[in-house]
């Protein structure tokens, strides 16, 4: 399936086509959420339907429904075999109602908040929230409204909680649980699943506890719980010191800086002196558009939430002399920091170190890091040819032939298996200083072989002679061209875009390798 191309812009490829994306983005949500509300999907599983056995269901129009179908088809939930439609895989794990990924709920509070959108031009201006529930609102609306979002966020943590819980694994956790601004108290409870020695507390408002309560009861933990009533911009109504695992999931984005600086230090006093603090949330560092349009949407639909920088929540945490992890990337559009009193046990989590050196990297202000298999980075004989017979620099210092021939660089790479690909962009010093201090990141994280090939001619130093040796050989570094890589090639398999320029205005893109390991 096309990939739309309004979720992951290009700057090189900028065209009127991508605004004409965006302005219809919502056509893709409408369509969804209408599926979702008529319960088509549930209905196709698991054999499919005809047209009309659809139609008569829906007890809507024929013609209308098959083309509601077809654009189903066209974004990849539905495919159709003559008269007949089915569920595509990911329509049949999460948005078939009653099995156990099941996410409508999640898709449809979605569609809840997404009213209030219409006010933004309101809320830029205000810079803040102008929309608000009925001052007198009806207690059993109010319980209506809680339970719905309290579900719509259970289906969201029930599938992000499987990417966190392995990350504990082998560390045979046990004792006690706090899990703050609880909901559901979905990540709690997968952690009781999988330790089975653990309690928890869980703890938020009443009406939310109620309903978190009923859940607890569904998954058979209801002895091993309990329910903690607070407001967690008050005191906390718990012992201090006696909790291994205190959870923030989801929760320090509803806050502004004062009420997050107090949660956190309420959650720090909390920890035992070798227990853990996990914080999962959105940030800007893992992924920058969704992070930012999540960030607006608390300005609209919350008193004065917002979507806080990674660095700003680690020294929040270091400030209560807890060591602190790098963000943790999941899958998905979230990311976890954890934090200890006790720095060999963050040293014992399951991290995969490569994904803590992409997250790393990631904030020295590279477009996109990737890891790519050596075997992907393509040395052909003729970049060569071109800087040769092409470049006015051939023959200066860390140029060709005073660079890597292809055929060293092909030798050198039969030491290594996997690099790291960096994107960026001008000013060519900026972006080669930058390459540097990925490399020393690489070697600092345990990849000692590190080494990098930048882009361009070496422009490090301000004033150098490039009719002489390099009198700062400890920083220079060759570039992927002058090495005989076929940069766009490597680009291109590493799934990324690349094209020449048509002329002197277009954006430019720099790219670099750091080999690995």
């Amino acid at each position: 399936m096309k990939p739309l191309s309004f979720l992951n812009p290009d700057p090189q490829e900028a065209s009127p086509q991508y605004l004409e994306d965006l302005a219809t983005a919502y056509w893709f949500s409408e369509a969804l959420f209408t599926a979702v509300e008529m319960g088509i999907f549930t209905f196709l599983d698991p054999m499919g339907k005809t047209i009309a056995e659809i139609a008569r269901a829906l007890e809507s129009d024929c013609q209308g429904v098959e083309r509601f179908l077809q654009a189903l088809c066209a974004i990849g939930l539905l495919q159709r075999d003559g008269p007949f439609f089915f569920n595509t895989k990911i329509a049949s794990a999460y948005l078939v109602k009653g099995k156990k990924d099941y996410q409508g709920e999640a898709i449809l509070w979605r569609k809840y908040l997404s009213s209030p959108w219409r006010d933004l031009k309101e809320c830029i201006k205000a810079g803040r929230r102008v929309t608000f529930p009925p001052a007198q609102e009806e207690p059993e609306q109010l319980i209506y409204r809680i339970r719905r979002f309290i579900r719509a966020m259970d289906c969201v943590a029930r599938t992000k909680v499987r990417e966190i819980i392995p990350i504990f694994e082998g560390l045979g956790l046990e004792g006690e649980i706090l899990d703050v601004g609880a909901g559901s108290g979905a990540v709690a409870a997968a952690f009781l699943e999988r330790f089975p020695s653990m309690r928890a507390t869980l703890m938020d408002l009443p009406e939310v506890l109620d309903y978190a309560e009923e859940l607890m009861r569904e998954r058979g933990l209801t002895g091993r719980v309990t329910y903690c009533q607070a407001n967690i911009l008050e005191a906390w109504p718990v012992s201090k010191g006696c909790y291994d695992l205190v959870i923030l999931s989801n929760l320090i984005h509803t806050y502004a800086e004062n009420e997050v600086t107090h949660i956190l230090a309420r959650a720090a006093e909390c920890l035992k002196a070798d227990g853990f603090l996990v914080i999962h949330d959105f940030f800007p560092e893992h992924y920058p558009e969704k992070a930012a349009l999540f960030d607006l949407n608390m300005l609209i639909n919350t008193y004065n939430g917002k979507v806080f920088a990674q660095k700003w929540v680690r020294e929040k945490i270091e400030n209560h002399n807890l060591y602190v992890t790098h963000l943790i990337p999941l899958a998905t559009d979230t990311a976890l920091i954890i934090g200890s009193k006790n720095k060999k046990k963050l040293e014992k989590l399951s991290l995969d170190p490569k994904a803590r050196l992409v997250s790393s990297i990631q904030t020295l202000g590279f477009r996109q890091v990737c890891l790519l298999p050596v075997k992907d980075i393509h040395v052909p004989e003729w970049p060569e040819l071109r800087c040769q017979f092409g470049c006015d620099l051939y023959g200066k210092p860390h140029c060709p032939p005073n660079s890597p021939s292809p055929q060293r660089t092909r030798d050198i790479l039969k030491d290594y298996t996997l690099a790291l690909l960096l994107e960026g962009e001008p000013p060519t010093r900026s972006f080669q200083r930058r390459v540097l201090q990925a490399e020393k990141e690489a070697f600092k994280a345990g990849f000692y072989k590190a080494f990098a090939f930048w882009a361009g001619p070496c422009t490090l130093c301000d004033s150098c002679t490039t009719k002489s040796i390099c009198h700062n050989t400890r920083d220079a570094r060759p570039s992927m061209e002058g090495a005989g890589i076929d940069v766009f090639e490597t680009v291109r398999r590493a799934g990324l875009s690349l094209r020449t320029l048509n002329n002197k205005n277009d954006f430019v893109k720099y790219f670099a390798l750091v080999l690995l390991e």
